[in-house]
């Protein structure tokens, strides 16, 4: 059973919880046509190896120190001898003739708008807490296409700022000390049974949305709360004492 009485600020996944991406397509697209910009130097083959081998390294990650962008620029470097502007040259060129190529790949959901408006209007934190994998200016596209203001979010997390992934503690913790707040007046919502969920590890109560849900073989943890966008919304408009004793529960 969750317990709203006490939340401060909310931390909503992106893809599968606010917008609907098949990120298996979108992450192939987009390695395809970003290392086709670094093939004057690297075979677009070698180069989809290395960024696999880059995110693995920033899943593993567990060094405050070490930023997530970091790591993939020390990837590069190692794997690849290019240079962190050269890559970032090639991104932005990426950016510029190629991005908006992805767009038909995201959909947003007609209540996720309201979701994040009837959290602000509790007074709490919004935080886009998506898995930092990408720069920040693939996340705004996504945030865009998914018809999403992205001035409504206190934080948004991505590689350039980032130091850990989900399902890791360090992740939510991170945000938590961002915000200045415990974990039980954080409330994390998603649709990944182990990289949401895993908020529970620090304390936080957990929503899992059910529609585009991912349940990933293994996954040992629970949300305090399920169900779909607008039975969320149900209870995000109830009064702010209001018990959510009949809300969706797991079973």
């Amino acid at each position: 059973m969750i317990d709203l009485s006490n939340i401060q600020a909310v931390l909503f996944d992106l893809d599968g919880t606010l917008v609907n991406t098949d990120m298996n397509l979108f992450v192939s697209g987009y390695l395809r046509r970003l290392t086709e910009h670094m093939s004057d130097q690297i075979s677009p083959m070698r180069a989809t190896q290395t960024l696999h081998h880059a995110v693995a390294a920033m899943f593993a990650n567990t060094d405050a120190g070490r930023s997530l962008e970091s790591i993939l620029f020390e990837v590069l470097q190692s794997e690849l001898a290019i240079s962190p502007e050269w890559y970032v040259e090639c991104l932005a060129q990426f950016c510029q003739d190629d991005l908006e190529s992805l767009r038909p790949l995201v959909t947003g959901h007609p209540l996720s708008s309201q979701l994040i408006e009837s959290s602000l209007a509790r007074g709490w934190k919004v935080v886009l807490a998506t898995n930092p994998i990408f720069p920040r200016v693939i996340i705004d596209a996504r945030v865009r296409w998914g018809e999403l203001d992205g001035d409504a979010f206190h934080h948004v997390t991505a590689y350039e700022t980032a130091h850990f992934c989900k399902p890791s503690p360090l992740f939510f913790e991170e945000i938590m000390g961002r915000l200045q707040l415990p974990a039980t007046a954080c409330l994390m919502v998603g649709n990944d049974t182990l990289h949401d969920l895993a908020a529970s590890q620090v304390g936080m109560q957990t929503c899992l949305l059910t529609p585009w849900a991912v349940k990933r073989p293994g996954a040992c943890f629970e949300a305090d709360w399920q169900g779909r966008h607008e039975e969320l919304l149900a209870l995000l408009e109830k009064p702010t004492n209001a018990s959510a004793g009949n809300s969706s529960r797991l079973t």
